[in-house]
């Protein structure tokens, strides 16, 4: 029951002060929970480990986005339907009938409508239902006449005649779906069938009314109509260039075939150059001639024009060899009112049930009757919603505290062992495995986000093996140590259902992992800066020896008779230069030396049990400013950034500290009792020990000697 009074339990989590969710009464009386004491004010529908349709339902304005308002309308609409709203922190997936409240109208209608949906599925002595059977609304809706949707199908009726309408309808116009996954016709379709046999009708009639007109050359209309069309543009260029020879009468020639481009084809099979014959004059051109129609003709155009001459002339004119201009534009004339009627034309999407068909569905009552049954359908549309309502009952009986936990408190992600709904899966690469794994939908606000997270991050692209889809993740790597790890490794994902994916690391965000791998990072650094610049040096003396000796062949005399080129006399050894130089070397030597020397004496100098110290204090003057660095990073690693970076809108901070961050890498380890063979027979065979230790002493030794006998050090003895 909710309670203005209600007491509220929290806990430190993560340095952040977090509500308990512990009882049925706290989720009815979230509406009275501060929202800034949510951990999170909003989160994504898509990219979460939780049935995508539940989030759905819960995202009541259909925004992608699930807020705080519409998780306590949620949680106050479940719990006044549930006789104990304590059911909800079981997150069971089988739903007891028997947890309903009946006393209240809402809860009476839900029992009534849950036991309808057992009995559509056959079950009616079941006591029991899960989010598969009720989300199955196909099979719920399969045996009934009548779903509430507004949609009938073949199934609404048994008149034999509406079966009919209603396959016509489909066939014209298309079809939706019902609630029982039945094709089927809505009242929209039914308005537009009537609607367009209507319009076809009309049209037709326009064409009786005018036959003489419209259909000037009768049944064939049509035929000479596309006839006319094909020939139209070449017997207008005919009569036009007629027209310029009478003009011109020299240029008749040039209105005419020209011999070259005769010539062009002449030596080629002619049968295969109908489309350059065809570019060629209709026929002869001459001052205001008359058009040939029976001999004459360009021979691409003779089928064309000896159907013209049949389907057209002589309906018009009769039997003639040839049509004037005037006579031409007359044809042109005869077509204008069909013309007009066809581009008037409505209702083709029936045209195929023929006119008799279409006059016989407007004179009769098929669109009330179809009507009819809309409105019968519809009138049962509470009770189908109410059976909706069940698998929502049903969903958040088993999702929302889930939901809630995630949301309101992260729960789940600070606890051990468990999951939160954003990860992903566990991501596995040089021998470790990442469990803090999160689906990226933008890469470009990670971009900008997840520098302030603090975590070293790997990106990485990753493809289902079965499957074949493709997806990027984020990995966050809290332990161990990064050496191998480079864009372009490989590495294997597996899902929350267990599934493997090809994953490779595209792009990586370097923070501290650990203190001690901050104690290794400048040897580390320092090694990697020597290797490199001995490679530098050693690919560079390569470089010269190779350009040398190619220097060296190229000037090889071509032929042993031509005369060698005088060289160049050597120059000159400048002593005082070289001089110079090793003087310069000796300074910088002695200069080392000096202050080797200094540090050995010194340490020499020291007692003995102060020497450790001063060991120990060389390391922590080296590594001490990166582990001091590393250390506060660690403790401010959060994940908030990237929740923010996929749409979260984080409220808190999640902290993931160096003790927590340890549970979420884990390193590999030898299972409990395994046995180990040491004998690796491919393990450098090692040398004695004490030998190398003496001759080491003995150099040491004499470096210390000789150093003393040049006075670079004096030893207190």
């Amino acid at each position: 029951m909710k309670s203005n009074n209600h007491i509220w339990s929290f806990s430190t989590v993560g340095g952040v002060k977090r509500v308990n969710l512990e009882s049925g009464s706290d989720l009815q009386n979230l509406s009275n929970l501060d929202p800034k004491l949510w951990t999170a004010l909003s989160c994504p529908v898509d990219g979460l480990e939780i049935d995508k349709k539940t989030l759905e339902i819960i995202d009541i304005d259909d925004d992608g986005k699930i807020r705080v308002p519409e998780l306590i309308e949620a949680a106050e609409w479940v719990t006044n339907i549930l006789k104990n709203p304590n059911d909800l922190l079981k997150q069971e997936p089988v739903f007891q009938l028997s947890s309903i409240n009946e006393n209240t109208e809402l809860g009476k209608t839900l029992l009534e409508s849950a036991q309808i949906i057992l009995k559509n599925l056959g079950k009616e002595n079941a006591t029991s239902l899960t989010v598969e059977e009720t989300s199955n609304t196909e099979k719920i809706f399969a045996g009934t006449r009548f779903n509430g949707d507004g949609i009938i199908t073949e199934d609404s009726t048994s008149n034999e005649e509406l079966i009919k309408v209603i396959q016509e309808i489909i066939l014209c116009l298309g079809s939706v779906k019902d609630r029982g996954g039945k094709q089927g016709i809505s009242l929209e379709l039914i308005n537009n069938f009537i609607e367009s046999c209507t319009k076809y009708a009309t049209w037709l009639a326009k064409k009786d009314a005018d036959i003489q007109n419209i259909l000037p050359y009768g049944d064939h209309t049509e035929a000479a109509y596309q006839n006319f069309c094909s020939v139209k543009s070449k017997i207008d260029d005919y009569f036009i260039r007629c027209r310029l020879a009478a003009f011109d009468v020299q240029s008749t020639e040039v209105l005419n075939l020209q011999v070259a481009r005769v010539e062009s084809i002449t030596a080629n099979d002619l049968s295969k150059c109908i489309e350059d014959i065809a570019a060629y004059p209709l026929a002869k051109i001459e001052g205001n001639k008359s058009l040939p129609i029976t001999t004459g003709i360009n021979p691409a155009w003779e089928n064309s024009i000896l159907n013209f001459k049949h389907l057209i002339v002589i309906p018009l004119f009769k039997n003639k060899g040839s049509i004037t201009e005037i006579e031409w534009n007359n044809i042109i004339d005869s077509f204008k009112a069909y013309t007009q009627w066809t581009s008037e034309k409505e209702g083709s999407n029936v045209e195929s049930l023929g006119i008799e068909r279409i006059q016989h569905i407007l004179s009769g009552t098929y669109k009330e009757q179809l009507i009819s049954l809309i409105e019968q359908d519809i009138d049962l549309e509470d009770e189908a919603n109410n059976i909706i309502l069940v698998d929502k009952l049903v969903r958040y009986h088993r999702d929302l505290f889930t939901l809630l936990k995630n949301f309101v408190t992260f729960f789940d992600f600070y606890t051990p062992g468990a999951k939160a709904i954003f990860q992903a899966g566990t991501l596995y690469i040089d021998q470790r495995s990442c469990d803090l794994c999160i689906k990226v939908s933008d890469m470009a606000k990670h971009a900008t986000m997840v520098s302030f997270s603090g975590m070293y991050l790997m990106y990485c692209e990753c493809t289902s093996r079965s499957t074949n889809e493709q997806m990027t993740i984020v990995a966050a790597l809290t332990n161990g140590d990064i050496d191998n790890l480079v864009v372009g490794k490989n590495a294997l994902f597996y899902d929350r259902n267990g599934l493997d994916w090809d994953a490779t690391v595209i792009k990586i965000v370097d923070n501290p992992i650990s203190i001690r791998q901050a104690f290794f990072s400048p040897y580390r650094k320092v090694s990697r800066f020597i290797e490199t610049q001995i490679n530098k040096f050693a690919t560079a003396q390569d470089d010269k020896v190779t350009g040398d000796m190619t220097k060296s062949i190229e000037n090889v005399p071509v032929k042993a008779e031509e005369p060698k080129a005088k060289k160049d006399p050597p120059a000159p050894f400048d002593v005082g230069k070289f001089v110079g130089i090793f003087a310069a070397i000796g300074l910088a030597v002695g200069a080392i030396g000096t202050a080797i020397g200094s540090l050995i004496a010194g340490f020499l100098g020291l007692t003995w049990w102060k020497m450790p110290i001063a060991f120990v204090g060389l390391l922590l003057l080296i590594s001490g400013p990166s582990m001091i660095i590393a250390y506060l990073k660690l403790r401010k690693r959060n994940l908030a950034p990237i929740l923010d970076a996929n749409g979260w809108a984080i409220n808190a901070s999640a902290v993931v500290n160096i003790q927590f961050g340890n549970t979420l890498t884990h390193l590999a380890e030898l299972p409990k009792g395994a046995k180990i063979n040491l004998n690796d027979p491919f393990t450098k065979k090692k040398r004695p020990i004490l030998p190398a230790i003496f001759i080491v002493s003995i150099l040491i030794g004499f470096a210390l000697y000789l150093l003393w006998k040049y006075g670079y050090i004096h030893l207190p003895f």
